[in-house]
């Protein structure tokens, strides 16, 4: 709810009025916004348009990606959209556009940082690169700058360069930022520590397609067998992980690092 909030304040309040594209989805929405007033006779807001938008994006979640992602998703989508609706669109501090880019896009990028980190979304593009990284092996940072790619681009053409590298600006804060709410980094490798090897295993199999290295080990001081299993896995699977832990073994030690390169076989999800 929080996340959903900071991004429709993000927006109405900084972004919108100072003409600045935000990211993903919601960018989408701005432009096509701005796209409909300015060239049509006809006028649609961003919250209704980011709210269309999303529909099949929702049903294609539901059945590619998992249906607890798809819920906290549709959560967060429902509440940006109410309050894209409720606030209203002007600028709270200062008609400075490069002000209004960067801590818009700082302000956006906690909120959609937060969402990630507890197992969600902000919808649309985040599902749409989640099920084609899976199905073609490339990063989910490609799809992103991709598809922003086109909005800035677009953008540049019908309202001018100068929107355009603005918007670029606000995509770097806000990239840079979400990066350091959720996990700075892409690749993961989680060891665990624990009395109940089998049983985590399983269910880390159950739910992630994941290769797991398992191995025996006695604890220095009690002298009790465990196991710890090693895996490397994505950033955005990490909660998943968080979750089958606490759930199987609670006590278990887990250390999580940072993952420089990964030589030989990996999904890159």
């Amino acid at each position: 709810m929080i996340g959903g909030f900071l991004n429709a304040f993000a927006m109405n309040c900084f972004l919108i009025p100072a003409n600045v594209y935000s990211s993903g989805f919601a960018g989408l929405a701005q432009l096509l916004s701005n796209i409909i007033t300015d060239y049509t006779p006809f006028t649609a807001t961003t919250g209704i348009l980011l709210a269309l938008l999303n529909i099949p994006v929702i049903v294609l979640a539901w059945k590619k990606v998992g249906r607890s992602f798809t819920y906290f998703s549709f959560f967060s989508v429902g509440v940006m959209t109410l309050f894209l609706e409720i606030l209203p669109v002007k600028p709270i501090f200062s008609d400075d556009i490069l002000l209004n880019a960067v801590f818009g896009g700082l302000i956006a990028a906690i909120g959609i940082g937060m969402t990630l980190k507890f197992g969600g979304s902000t919808g649309g593009l985040d599902i749409i690169a989640l099920v084609l990284s899976k199905s073609k092996g490339k990063p989910v940072g490609t799809y992103f700058f991709l598809f922003n790619a086109i909005i800035i681009i677009t953008a540049g053409q019908l309202y001018g360069m100068e929107k355009a590298l603005y918007t670029l600006i606000n995509l770097y804060v806000t990239t840079r930022v979400i990066d350091s709410v959720h996990t700075s980094h892409v690749k993961l490798t989680a060891m665990i520590v624990t009395t109940k090897g089998e049983e985590l295993r399983k269910e880390i199999h159950a739910k992630l397609v994941r290769g797991i290295t398992q191995m025996n080990a006695t604890g220095a001081f009690t002298k009790q067998d465990k196991d710890i299993l090693m895996i490397v896995l994505s950033r955005y699977e990490l909660y998943d992980l968080e979750r089958i832990i606490k759930r199987v073994d609670p006590k278990a030690f887990t250390n999580v690092v940072q993952t420089v390169d990964v030589l030989g076989e990996f999904r890159k999800i």
